[in-house]
């Protein structure tokens, strides 16, 4: 990825009429955090948020466009109609283009960090053992697997790991509904949509259980929906947790996590969303 100057940001923004909305949405970036950029306020960016803004801006203007965008007329326009695309747009797009799709928009998603990926395998691990030899019927996987949550052609998914005890829904090389539990863990470019988005999306879904691990807070937030309780939980990674679709009976041990994070401190970006 080339190393671009602001000026020549701030020329692509203005040729293809972005505004700083549609570059927030595009790059899952907040708005603050790339106002501040454009203005100059920010001197020493982070690495992966210009990247992510590279991404973006250095990219074809049509690859968020879709079929949707021709379907509907707008040869003319400058910008996508972020709301109004479905799944034959998601599966229409590159193979490397990583994106979600949430009621009919699309969500940039950025390359996992080694520490992100020790921590899905983490759990990964400890929940596969357990339903390996008690809930056989059960399937634990990781990302990336397409999820049409809610059933239509809106919304597809991917969480960081999930759980599948209903094999109908396994259709087309994809879940079609929604699994039992699902795992997210945090980055400075999803950090908004798992926190408030998903929860919404996955209570309302269906899904029974959703953990949300902050690396850079240093906890596990989980939400036990099956009791339509949609207040989180707040554990410390001093904690033992009960996974509740087991009912309790397989428990975490949280206090591993530390070990990772601490390995992999100082020699990746801090992933705490500051620019």
């Amino acid at each position: 990825m080339s190393d671009m100057t602001l000026e020549e940001m701030k020329q692509i923004k203005k040729q293809r009429g972005y505004t700083l909305k549609m570059i927030s949405e595009y790059t899952g970036l907040p708005i603050l955090t790339i106002q501040k950029i454009f203005a100059g306020d920010t001197k020493k960016p982070h690495k992966r948020t210009m990247e992510a803004l590279e991404r973006v801006l250095l990219g074809d203007e049509n690859i968020y466009r879709g079929k949707a965008f021709l379907r509907a007329g707008y040869m003319g326009q400058k910008y996508p109609l972020q709301g109004s695309y479905t799944a034959e747009d998601y599966f229409a797009l590159p193979d490397e283009q990583r994106v979600e799709l949430i009621d009919g928009v699309f969500y940039d998603m950025a390359s996992p960090t080694i520490s992100h990926q020790e921590i899905i395998f983490y759990f990964q691990m400890k929940i596969y053992q357990y339903i390996s030899e008690k809930e056989k019927h059960c399937k634990v996987i990781q990302a990336p697997l397409d999820v049409q949550l809610d059933k239509d052609e809106r919304t597809i998914v991917q969480p960081d790991l999930l759980v599948l005890c209903d094999r109908g829904k396994a259709q087309n090389g994809r879940i079609f509904g929604a699994p039992e539990f699902a795992l997210e863990v945090l980055s400075p470019f999803t950090r908004n949509k798992d926190m408030t988005l998903k929860v919404k999306k996955y209570g309302e879904a269906g899904v029974q259980e959703y953990w949300i691990f902050d690396p850079d807070k240093r906890v596990l937030i989980t939400y036990d929906f099956a009791k339509d309780d949609f207040l989180p939980q707040i554990h410390p990674l001093s904690d033992t947790v009960p996974l509740m679709m087991t009912g309790g009976e397989l428990v975490i041990d949280l206090m591993p996590l530390n070990g990772i994070l601490d390995e992999w401190e100082g020699m990746e970006e801090s992933g705490n969303g500051e620019v």
